[in-house]
């Protein structure tokens, strides 16, 4: 699988940076307009519609229209695992279903001092088999521009 990493480091303490990123508000914070994201459902591990933190066994359904072009795409992520240590923590996303062949995202936190080092790392294939996989070395440039703003939208949004 291809993979795609971003680090950042946020001046803010670790236990606000991994509240922040663990509520589908977040998400929705973090993710750039012209995405046209919409979050269509999200249900928790028990079941129950709209929990407050998104812990493993939960699932989010969304789509997305980026720039408003093409038809709008359905995408269903599940929450695999969730931990927090002393000093680091993170999650993984998996794509159930959506525009990817495969979609795996960890969200790594680590304690800085008084701050904390945001890290996502994509393993992921793009559709279309052989054809795909000739584009995949494109496929960063999109990554790029999306984690950039996340990234950014973090440190506005904490420090």
């Amino acid at each position: 699988m291809a993979s795609y990493e971003r680090r950042t480091r946020i001046d803010a303490p670790l236990e606000a940076v991994w509240e922040f990123h663990s509520t589908p508000a977040g998400l929705e914070a973090l993710t750039p307009e012209w995405m046209g994201l919409c979050v269509e459902a999200v249900v928790g591990p028990d079941g129950e519609p709209d929990p407050e933190v998104l812990e493993a066994g939960s699932e989010l359904s969304l789509s997305l229209q980026p720039f408003d072009v093409g038809p709008r795409q359905y995408w269903t992520s599940a929450i695999t695992e969730r931990a927090r240590t002393n000093g680091s923590a993170y999650f993984r996303d998996e794509m159930v279903y959506g525009p990817f062949d495969q979609w795996v995202h960890t969200h790594s936190f680590f304690a800085d001092g008084e701050a904390t080092i945001v890290q996502d790392h994509i393993a992921y294939e793009l559709p279309l088999g052989a054809l795909g996989r000739v584009g995949t070395p494109f496929s960063t440039v999109g990554f790029e521009g999306m984690f950039r703003d996340r990234h950014r939208r973090t440190k506005a949004a904490l420090e």
